[in-house]
């Protein structure tokens, strides 16, 4: 059981990359995070978006549970997010997340996410979106250890 991060895109800048480890210390199984980057499409547009998400299927399994970020998705609160990330995890399946590219993912990935959320109704740069879920990751941790992090 663990949680995989697919993402298009660079590597983590270094301001990014600083925050992410940050978080990435104080995580503990089963919300330990792997981080899966691949490369942007050299297209545009549609073609970008299907060549990619062709790219991620392609690492997917049948067996883990997929959550794809997508500001049309759905809006969860932090203790929201540690119950919809505790269901699969307590029942042996990995979790895997995914942050699609500039031209988003087209409808395979959609129809193959077992969740859609929403970090906000904003669209943030790919790169502070890392560092958000991360530590959104460690705050799901928190609440679901009963940990102090989070205020109610």
């Amino acid at each position: 059981m663990a949680i995989r991060i697919l993402a298009i895109g660079k590597k983590h800048e270094a301001w990014v990359a600083t925050g992410i480890e940050r978080y990435e210390k104080r995580l503990k199984r089963p919300f330990d995070v792997s981080w899966v980057l691949l490369p942007h499409s050299a297209r545009e547009g549609l073609s970008a978006r299907q060549e990619e998400s062709e790219r991620l299927l392609a690492k997917l399994s049948n067996t883990e549970c997929v959550m794809l970020l997508d500001e049309r998705g759905k809006l969860v609160d932090s203790p929201a997010l540690s119950a919809l990330l505790l269901t699969p995890l307590e029942t042996s399946r990995n979790v895997t997340i995914i942050i699609g590219g500039a031209y988003g993912v087209d409808d395979s990935i959609h129809q193959r996410a077992n969740i859609v959320w929403s970090l906000s109704p904003l669209v943030f740069p790919h790169q502070l979106v890392r560092l958000i879920l991360i530590e959104q990751l460690y705050r799901a941790q928190e609440i679901a250890s009963g940990g102090p992090y989070h205020h109610e």
